[in-house]
């Protein structure tokens, strides 16, 4: 990893475990502006992020293929994906590529346009944009737990209850 350094390993926020690791990348893209399905990463060892210098790492278990079903693009994810971010912007990016055609590109920048747009270079200036839509996940809202509706019960219950008489 030649963007994790020992010294910026030493500065960034690091995480470990696949739940916190995940509910970290999520985070760390809506800081950036990116949205929140750009990294379907499983099984994440560790996630680091330098604020400083920019450079983010995560690192999973096995490497992935994951299907944009939106824009019907396949996208691999190895080992170990790094990059320097800032808002709107993911530059020197290792580790991801994206189908075209026959062949796998590597990725080395993303960036979005208008908040509409995001756009995928490859090292050889190749470019394509997508909606951004394509990679927002729908937040998952748990759902409101409802009190249990108290049946009634088939015993009798004793009700007590003052009423003032008047006599005529």
């Amino acid at each position: 990893m030649g963007l994790v350094t020992e010294e910026v390993r030493a500065k960034a926020e690091m995480y470990t475990g696949d739940e916190i690791c995940r509910e970290k990348t999520k985070c760390f893209l809506e800081e950036i502006s990116m949205p929140n399905g750009l990294l379907p990463l499983k099984d994440i060892e560790e996630v680091g992020y330098d604020r400083e210098s920019g450079v983010v790492w995560l690192k999973q278990k096995q490497s992935i293929t994951h299907k944009f079903e939106k824009i019907d693009k396949l996208v691999s994810y190895g080992t170990e994906v790094t990059a320097v971010v800032q808002t709107g912007k993911i530059k020197k990016l290792t580790g991801v590529k994206a189908k075209e055609l026959l062949i796998w590109v590597s990725i080395s920048e993303i960036y979005t346009e208008e908040k509409e747009k995001i756009t995928f270079k490859s090292p050889t200036t190749l470019s394509r944009t997508f909606p951004v839509s394509a990679f927002v996940v729908p937040e998952e809202v748990e759902p409101v737990k409802e009190e249990p509706v108290k049946e009634k019960s088939s015993e009798a219950t004793e009700v007590k209850e003052a009423v003032a008489v008047k006599e005529a």
